[in-house]
């Protein structure tokens, strides 16, 4: 009976469009974090545009199918993992970008990348801040749907702080226009943020109005080695107490030596702990920072190099990014996206090196240490698989016990649902559910995604 359904789908919209030839939707059941758990759709749909989009959510609430709406696939938890007996609906087809020099806003469809609406932006003399490491390969999309964050965030904010209007299909194919081009709108409920970090759930998004500002300043870098990771948090905790810089990123022993490993980029193996933190700040303010921010990493016994030399100071930012590709040639990964209240950050940190020592496992950390959130990444074997698993859930407890979270920007997916409770709570639990119904009554959107 589904076949009929499947054949009518593919009947009702255009050649090409939808795809049931298992080599060509194998790809597309799992994202980055290989969800062992994803299931095997019955087509996927690559849609074009919104009205496409419409027709395969209509088909799906007719026939009762899951719809599991994807991006890029660069996901890190699971959130987008296929579902036996359903669709994966892909908006990678969806890339345009249009920049209104005006009103300063970036009018983007959900399956162009992060670096592609950078670039446009900047051909105007202007910026979209949001930077996940993997800006030149996620979507915008997935953005939204995670409310992904970066590299910049310790000091401008994450996707939600540049979402000022979105169109969204809702469960029964209804398209629903929110926000827009204004920068101050309290008119209703604010249902707009709703959506942002809701992982499809709620609906499929075939439009973001985002925020830009105008070009980033010209940037100091600082690089600090530390004796030891608990040294380098200090450091961070300090130097959050009397300014937001506008980078403060950091590496420990293990993901040094993966970057080092991968592509070699003259990073110093001996040393246990490294931040690299920027300074945008204008004129002589940008300097006083670094001042700030040298003295705070001294104070910890760290060693302090800087640079004004944009090149050079893009150098160990590269090598940063390389982190997560660089440890996943070391073996098989389970990402983790944890994160605490700043001045917590040495206590988390702390733990999850107890962890890696209890758990016998591999448990290189990066962090975005300037707002808490760390990543944690479990590397295993095939014969250290249970152990990290234990570690995974681990590292999330040790979380929430400090007060923290689960997920700063990766989304909880499937990879962290079953975790989601601890955290929220069984009255906020109930609170989110209610809402799933009230927008999706019959369960459609990206079940099991987000504990949903």
């Amino acid at each position: 009976m589904l076949d009929n359904a499947v054949a009518q789908l593919v009947a009702s919209l255009p050649e090409g469009v939808v795809t049931t030839d298992p080599d060509v939707v194998e790809p597309y059941r799992w994202d980055w974090s290989h969800d062992v758990s994803a299931g095997t759709p019955v087509a996927v749909v690559r849609a074009e545009d919104a009205a496409q989009v419409q027709t395969a959510v209509r088909w799906a609430a007719e026939h009762r199918v899951p719809v599991v709406p994807r991006g890029a696939g660069s996901g890190l938890s699971g959130g987008s993992s296929a579902v036996d007996g359903g669709i994966v609906l892909s908006l990678e087809r969806m890339r345009a970008i249009d920049i209104d020099t005006e009103c300063r806003v970036a009018v983007v469809q959900p399956g162009a990348l992060n670096i592609e609406v950078k670039a446009a932006a900047a051909e105007h003399g202007l910026w979209y801040p949001p930077d996940p490491s993997s800006y030149e390969i996620c979507s915008i999309g997935g953005n939204v749907a995670t409310n992904a964050g970066g590299l910049c965030c310790v000091k401008y904010g994450v996707t939600t702080d540049y979402v000022l209007g979105l169109d969204v299909v809702l469960a029964d194919g209804t398209l629903v226009t929110l926000g827009g081009k204004r920068v101050k709108d309290v008119a209703g409920l604010s249902l707009l943020k709703l959506f942002v970090g809701s992982e499809g759930t709620l609906g499929v998004v075939t439009s973001a109005t985002l925020r830009l500002v105008p070009a980033q300043a010209a940037r100091s870098t600082l690089v600090a080695s530390f004796a030891s990771v608990a040294a380098a948090a200090d450091a961070v905790v300090e130097v959050g107490r009397t300014l937001r810089p506008s980078m403060m990123e950091l590496m420990d022993q293990a993901s040094i030596n993966a970057v080092e490993d991968f592509k070699p980029m003259g990073l110093d193996r001996a040393t246990a702990a490294l931040l690299v933190a920027q300074s945008d700040a204008p004129g002589a303010a940008r300097a006083e920072e670094v001042a700030v921010m040298q003295a705070a990493c001294e104070a910890a016994g760290g060693t302090v190099f800087v640079t004004d030399d944009p090149d050079e100071g893009e150098m160990f930012v590269a090598a940063r990014r390389m982190a997560f590709p660089a440890i996943e040639a070391r073996g098989s990964l389970l990402l983790e996206d944890v994160g605490v209240p700043v001045p917590l950050l040495p206590e988390l940190l702390a733990r999850i090196a107890e962890i890696a020592r209890e758990r016998d496992v591999e448990i290189p950390v990066v962090a975005h240490a300037g707002d808490g959130n760390t990543h944690p990444i479990i590397v295993y074997t095939p014969e250290s698989e249970d152990r990290a698993r234990l570690a995974f859930a681990d590292v999330m407890a040790a979380a929430i016990a400090l007060g923290g979270t689960i997920t700063g920007e990766h989304g909880v997916g499937r990879a962290k649902a079953a975790a989601l409770p601890d955290q929220l709570g069984p009255d906020v639990m109930e609170l989110n559910r209610r809402v799933k119904r009230a927008l999706d009554p019959a369960g459609i959107l990206n079940p099991g995604a987000s504990g949903l």
